[in-house]
């Protein structure tokens, strides 16, 4: 029972750090798309998705995807499986390195398991395809290890390590350099021989050769059979017209990215919570985490006092485990430093820190361990992977919110629009969610709207202005241009007059920009350019017959509360159905319910108006200007429209004349407007 403790406990920390929130959790990112593709489009989607990158990866995909249901919960307990399990892999790689020592092992797993220089594991779609193909880096070099223990079995062993160094090679490119870090384990393995250097050097390479063999061929298949990857290398020309530039600045992303993953991955985690903040008892849990762990991993580690001193340390050993590390490190980021990326601890660039995870733990622990005291190097060890706990909690706690925000945006965006044109493009703002670019939520569009499309026609598209302008995606904030999008898997073709143009700020609502009160609208940025792209809002796409249908991880329906009240409100508006937006806003005022943005009444005013309860509509109005004096221009425009609309006409007879002309004067003094 004792052996697999160690299992035990990385397990427990793994659920602590990256478990508690899971049934809370949701798609996010890259996981959006590839999900899309893969259980809407098809496997035949699916692998041109994957054609001209990683296309070996892609049948990874092919296989998890029809084993995993298109639900989050299923992907967040994989992918957490699989980074628990490439823990107990370097748990065992560093058992057999340094024989004896399990403490200073689960040492290591445990700062690999935690490591918070990675700040996306939610994004489990993705990910834990990753984590798998780690997985088998690992793994090839445990057996690789294990059959240099057997020599009885070690073609067998060496057969199968070589096949899952292979499809670490051929799935993708963030461990590739990596792979030659074997040689390090070799000759950290025979480090307690006795032999020459020469001999040394001869039983390393006779190890070493079958993996460079498979390296070296891996290399020649990149070079002249797949070699039309989306990212090449970008510093070869580079060197050939300016090389000490060049070299020179290498070298600072080099230094940059070792102080990064070292030091700046690690500080991050000190940043305590803001106890007089409206979060602090959630925020508050980091430090209950931490606890926690320290008293798990204190209690395994104190099992006995004796044994504490019957295994400490060599000067020597920590400095084997910390030169492994730094060799490496010194590895991991040649795929990003050679086209030119630079590792970040920002979204989403985070994930160029993965490779790095096994050396930096390495040298963590080898450090740690050169501390002479026993219980220094214990609380120290606790001390970072209970902060790292911590850390990767009040992450997933952002996760678990963005994806609520999500989902709230995709149902308002339906109560709005039960039906909307397919080849319609959607052009919303940057900022309201920090998970998702704009291609990642251009698939659920498609997903709640068209549920029932193949092929390679994608009928709308989600484009961020503040990304996508000055491009084929979206030429200019113009009527009449044409837009294009390639998804890999299928391409969009539209037009700039068939478009919407929504603005999401929570708590705001989301709003179907109205393209004459809204152009004006200075509670909109200016730089988020959505008072440019709200002229483009083409109401006729809108129709009211239900066609949406949201995807099965989206239920529950959000409770109905102010959104909800004025999404239909503003659908009753677009077809003139006054009587039931003045319905409608009954029910939400008479709820005590009311809006996160002044700009949210303006329905309600329009509404009120055309029902002649002027006096009403007055009163919303003096509200909306009383928050902001940034309303008086977007509301005189709504008047104006009020005016225009609600004035007698032959045969007609005025609604109300004495009460709306009164009722105009009032909000047109009131609002400074132009007469």
């Amino acid at each position: 029972m004792k052996r697999y403790l160690p299992h035990a406990t990385l397990l427990f920390v793994a659920l602590l750090a990256y478990g508690l929130l899971i049934p809370q959790l949701g798609f996010y990112w890259d996981d959006l798309p590839i999900s899309w593709i893969a259980y809407q489009l098809g496997p035949a989607a699916l692998t041109k998705y994957f054609s001209t990158n990683r296309p070996v990866w892609g049948l990874l995909y092919q296989i998890t995807t029809r084993i995993l249901p298109d639900e989050p919960i299923y992907w967040q307990v994989f992918a957490l499986i699989w980074r628990w399990l490439g823990a107990v892999i370097v748990f065992a790689i560093v058992e057999k390195l340094w024989k004896g020592k399990p403490r200073l092992a689960l040492g290591v797993a445990l700062l690999f398991l935690v490591y918070p220089g990675f700040n996306q594991q939610w994004s489990a779609f993705l990910y834990s395809h990753f984590f798998i193909v780690l997985f088998f880096f690992l793994f090839s070099c445990l057996l690789m290890l294990r059959a240099m223990e057997e020599p009885t079995r070690y073609w067998r062993l060496t057969a199968f390590g070589l096949i899952f160094s292979a499809l670490n090679l051929w799935m993708m490119e963030y461990f590739y350099v990596l792979e030659l870090m074997r040689v390090g384990v070799i000759l950290a393995a025979l480090r307690g021989e006795t032999m020459t250097l020469r001999e040394r050097a001869a039983k390393t390479l006779t190890l070493w050769l079958p993996y460079l063999i498979v390296f070296i061929l891996a290399v020649l298949s990149r070079l002249f059979i797949f070699n039309n990857q989306v990212y090449g290398i970008g510093l070869g020309a580079s060197l050939r017209s300016a090389p000490l530039e060049t070299l020179a600045s290498l070298a600072r992303n080099i230094r940059f990215t070792l102080t990064l993953v070292l030091g700046d991955a690690w500080m991050q985690t000190t940043r305590l919570p803001n106890i007089a903040s409206a979060q602090s008892i959630l925020n508050s849990y980091s430090i209950v985490v931490a606890l926690a762990v320290l008293a798990l991993v204190a209690g395994f580690l104190f099992i006995s006092r004796e044994e504490i001193k019957s295994i400490r340390k060599s000067i020597t050993d920590s400095l084997w485990m910390i030169g492994l590390g730094l060799f490496a490190l010194l590895l991991s980021g040649w795929p990003f430093w050679l086209v030119g990326f630079v590792p970040s601890l920002a979204w989403p660039a985070s994930r160029f820190t993965l490779p790095f995870m096994f050396g930096v733990s390495l040298i963590f622990a080898g450090v740690i361990h050169l501390i002479p005291w026993e219980r220094v190097r214990i609380a120290l060890l606790v001390a970072l992977v209970g902060f790292a706990v911590g850390w990767q909690f009040l992450l997933a706690n952002n996760y678990r919110q963005d994806w609520q925000t999500q989902k709230e945006l995709f149902w308002q965006l339906t109560w709005r629009a039960p039906g909307i044109k397919p080849d319609t493009a959607i052009i919303m703002n940057e900022g309201a969610l920090e998970y998702y670019a704009d291609n990642s939520l251009s698939p659920i569009v498609n997903w709640v709207y068209a549920p029932e499309k193949r092929g390679e026609d994608i009928d709308y598209v989600l484009l961020y202005p503040t990304t996508r302008l000055k491009s084929d995606a979206l030429p200019k904030l113009e009527p009449d241009l044409p837009i294009f999008t390639e998804y890999l898997a299928g391409q969009f073709h539209g037009n700039t007059s068939q478009a919407l143009a929504i603005y999401f700020m929570p708590p705001g609502c989301m709003r179907i920009l109205d393209p004459v009160v809204d152009r004006v609208n200075r509670l909109i940025p200016e730089q988020s350019l959505m008072r440019f792209a709200s002229r483009l809002t083409n109401y006729e796409l809108i129709s009211s017959e239900s066609t949406s249908q949201m995807p099965k991880p989206y239920y529950p329906e959000p409770e109905f509360g102010w959104c909800y009240y004025f999404q239909k409100a503003e659908l009753a508006r677009q077809f003139k159905q006054w009587d039931e937006v003045v319905s409608l806003g009954d029910a939400a005022f008479g709820e005590g319910l009311s809006p996160a943005d002044p700009s949210e009444r303006f329905v309600f005013i329009e509404g009120y108006a055309h029902a002649g309860e002027w006096d009403r509509a007055v009163e919303l109005s003096m509200q909306s200007f009383d928050e902001s004096e940034l309303m008086s221009p977007p509301l005189c425009r709504l008047w104006e429209r009020v005016e225009s609309e609600t004035a007698p006409s032959p045969g007609r007879a005025a609604l109300g004349e004495p009460k709306r002309s009164e009722a105009l004067s009032e909000a047109q003094t009131m609002l400074t407007c132009n007469p």
